[in-house]
């Protein structure tokens, strides 16, 4: 839409322009056929008075369309020279406001990758204290494992805290799995993000 400004402002102005100069020049042709039909009538009447008077009358009426139509040209350089300067800063000012968004555009682009790229950096950190609360239940589990397998007194006791070990170890791995899916989804946002201001950077470029 913006670039159709330019036209309809050239379009609005060229109607009147174009009745002028159509005015103009024919009063040029208009001067230049009286001179020819006074010269073709002094001609017929074979007089030397009207003769020279048609002479001089044809070439004032030349003189005149001569004037009328270099007016005329140089006019038309200078309405033309004037389209072209407005014209210039009307493409210069949508330029610009299409750099300022595009600057716009890019600049939150970076801001969300940004964001993403931080909660990315607290899920791994999150990923890996789970990782190591997990590896340390395991471990857990393995001992009480082996005291179970080890005691044949207080087996229930022992076994009890297997179970226990058991659920932790359970808690742990279901977290350390959310933290591994969610941190998929953020870099996945990521990577669309990059696409999308690469895309818009090469349509701007």
């Amino acid at each position: 839409m913006p670039s159709q400004q330019p036209q309809q402002s050239q379009a609005s102005r060229t109607p009147a322009r174009r009745r002028q100069r159509s005015t103009r020049l024919i009063v040029a042709i208009a001067l230049l056929a009286v001179a020819a039909a006074v010269v073709l009538g002094a001609i017929a009447s074979s007089s030397a008075v009207l003769t020279t008077f048609a002479a001089v009358l044809a070439v004032l009426a030349g003189a005149a369309a001569t004037r009328i139509t270099h007016s005329e040209l140089m006019a038309a350089r200078v309405e033309a020279a004037q389209d072209r300067a407005v014209q210039a800063q009307e493409y210069r000012a949508i330029t610009e406001r299409r750099t300022a968004e595009s600057a716009a555009f890019a600049a939150d682009m970076r801001r969300k990758i940004s964001e993403r790229e931080e909660a990315i950096d607290v899920l791994e950190r999150a990923l890996s204290s789970a990782q190591k609360n997990a590896a340390e239940q395991a471990m857990k589990r393995a001992q009480e494992t082996r005291r179970a397998d080890a005691a044949d007194r207080g087996r229930d006791d022992a076994e009890r805290a297997r179970d226990a070990a058991d659920g932790r170890a359970a808690e742990a791995i279901v977290t350390v799995a959310e933290l591994e899916a969610e941190l998929d989804v953020l870099r996945a946002e990521v990577d669309s993000l990059r696409v999308a201001a690469a895309r818009r950077d090469h349509r701007s470029a």
